[in-house]
């Protein structure tokens, strides 16, 4: 079975519109929703977004937040 997100396809305002990818983003990264760069990051895929991310998020978070996203 094919995964519901495409991190490499799947923008960062489509999983903040998901209310199941948003619960698992504003558990591990609570500040993304808020944070001011955020308008022009939701038309961005999602792994362009923490590629962006840089040493700014953790790569043992960055993991865990994809394997919970990829879970849904």
């Amino acid at each position: 079975m094919a995964a519901r997100f495409d991190l490499d396809t799947t923008t960062l305002g489509q999983l903040l519109d998901d209310p199941e990818a948003r619960a698992v983003i504003e558990e591990l990264v609570p500040e993304l929703p808020g944070h001011p760069m955020i308008g022009m990051a939701k038309g961005m895929p999602v792994n362009t977004v923490l590629s962006f991310a840089g040493g700014q998020i953790d790569p043992q978070l960055v993991a865990t937040l994809k394997e919970r996203i990829a879970a849904l």
